[in-house]
């Protein structure tokens, strides 16, 4: 019986399948597809991946035929992708690739038996094929058993696995956590003893599988699993030396344990959950001891933002990506340094300060308390919604989105009778500090606080 939501998926392959059987050539659904069917987690319109014995001149001539267009950059590799009515699919030859120890390209070698291209890729679970069209399922590395029992395995040695491409050690974490496996005791060592040849994976390939573990349902454990067999210290080595942080504030045993609690309770959004990753690793750099052995750690944000884009650019982000998250790790303890009761001017202050970041630093906020004190959680959670009330309030009468001086550097030049330069600079701060004490003022009330202000300004005075 063919789950419905496999069944539009199914109509596309077994389409392109018949094609390939004219042809003489076999083909396959393989990896993640197969897997997320057999867990009812497919998609209805997720893009297919094939793999097949036909070889990659013959795989291009028969989706030529088929598809509304082809794309053949991964012809080399034996991958050929298509599109048709708005599915994508990639079909790629079987392969038995294996890498040199020092490189991080495979040399490519195309086979024409299933099980030795099952055997080269990551994990078991990724390591089943559908025969089409006849719906047979190809499981030489009991997948399906490992996904029943939630194992992690590699379907040769995880030695001859991750020595042939080390960013499946990276990887193991994200399938850690976005499916709730666990690693076996083979996998767990060999990642330990290997985490070094990590080196050789691009930075590009490292920040893209850490991308996408920050934006599973629950990264904790694939972050824990990284922590502890040592692959954190590859890539991103500010993570697990929070563990010997002790944190007052936090009913945790470290700044580690209170670190990954917060990426888990932020909402799946990569920004968000890379700020949450990355708030406090200003700590032990800032950490200073008073009276009767109490820890403090001023200014960790700022030390923090500027570690945060220091690794985000060793990870080649794009420059937006480092602005966005340093941003939020520098602001992440504002809402604290206010009490109950702010003036229009802390919240104008606040919006502005944070500009379209407003609601991530909110939701950083929320996530950084994870007290198990219920009355301080309480109490926290009482005050960011009173914020939250204030910003809508003042929303509704001024444009807090743009706040911005109440005149312009035209309107200022002209009244005063300046050209361009310093002053004209002055002036227009001056402008937007009374916007932001005041709210907004009308035009003629404008002009007369830039007069007031002008008239104690060194370049309006007589000359003598």
């Amino acid at each position: 019986m063919v789950p419905e939501r496999l069944r539009p998926a199914l109509d596309a392959a077994n389409e392109l399948a018949r094609l390939f059987e004219a042809a003489g050539a076999h083909l396959y659904l393989v990896g993640g597809v197969v897997r997320d069917a057999l867990l009812d987690r497919l998609s209805p319109g997720a893009d297919l991946d094939f793999t097949t014995d036909a070889l990659p001149t013959q795989t291009e001539d028969l989706l030529r035929s088929w598809a509304d267009n082809i794309w053949t950059q991964g012809k080399r590799f034996g991958t050929i992708g298509a599109a048709k009515g708005g599915r994508r699919v990639e079909v790629t030859t079987h392969r038995a690739e294996e890498y040199e120890p020092a490189s991080r390209k495979p040399e490519v070698a195309f086979s024409t038996a299933l099980e030795a291209d099952l055997s080269r890729r990551d994990f078991t679970v990724n390591a089943m094929a559908l025969s089409l069209p006849d719906l047979v399922l190809v499981d030489p590395f009991n997948g399906t058993a490992d996904l029943a029992t939630r194992t992690l395995r590699t379907p040769l040695s995880p030695e001859a696995s991750f020595t042939d491409d080390p960013l499946r050690m990276l990887r193991a974490a994200r399938f850690i956590a976005g499916y709730g496996l666990e690693p076996d005791a083979q996998l767990f060592a060999a990642v330990t003893r290997l985490r070094g040849r990590l080196d050789i994976v691009s930075d590009e390939r490292v920040r893209d599988e850490l991308d996408k573990l920050m934006v599973v349902a629950d990264p904790s454990s694939g972050l824990w699993f990284l922590v502890k067999t040592g692959l954190a210290d590859e890539f991103i080595p500010e993570l697990p030396a929070l563990a010997v942080e002790q944190d007052p504030l936090h009913h945790h045993k470290d700044v580690l344990a209170h670190t990954i609690a917060v990426v888990q309770r932020a909402r799946p959004d990569r920004i968000v959950r890379l700020a949450a990753l990355f708030h406090d690793i200003g700590k032990p750099k800032t950490r200073s001891f008073g009276p009767g052995g109490t820890v403090s750690f001023h200014h960790h944000e700022l030390m923090g933002a500027r570690m945060t884009r220091d690794r985000m650019r060793a990870l080649r982000y794009p420059v937006d990506d480092i602005e966005r998250v340093s941003k939020l790790v520098e602001l992440h303890l504002r809402f604290h340094t206010y009490a109950m009761g702010w003036t229009d001017s802390a919240v104008r202050r606040y919006v502005r300060d944070c500009g379209d970041l407003l609601d991530a630093l909110n939701e950083l906020t929320r996530s950084d308390c994870t007290t198990r004190n219920a009355a301080k959680a309480k109490a926290l959670s009482m005050r960011m919604d009173e914020l939250e009330k204030r910003i809508a309030a003042l929303r509704d009468k001024e444009e807090l989105a743009a706040i911005r001086p109440d005149l312009d550097g035209r309107e200022v030049m002209e009244h005063l009778g300046l050209a361009p330069g310093p002053a004209v600079g002055r002036a227009l701060a001056f402008l937007l500090e009374a916007r932001l004490e005041e709210g907004p003022h009308s035009h003629d009330e404008a002009i007369k606080l830039l007069d007031q202000w002008w008239g104690g300004q060194p370049e309006a005075q007589p000359q003598v």
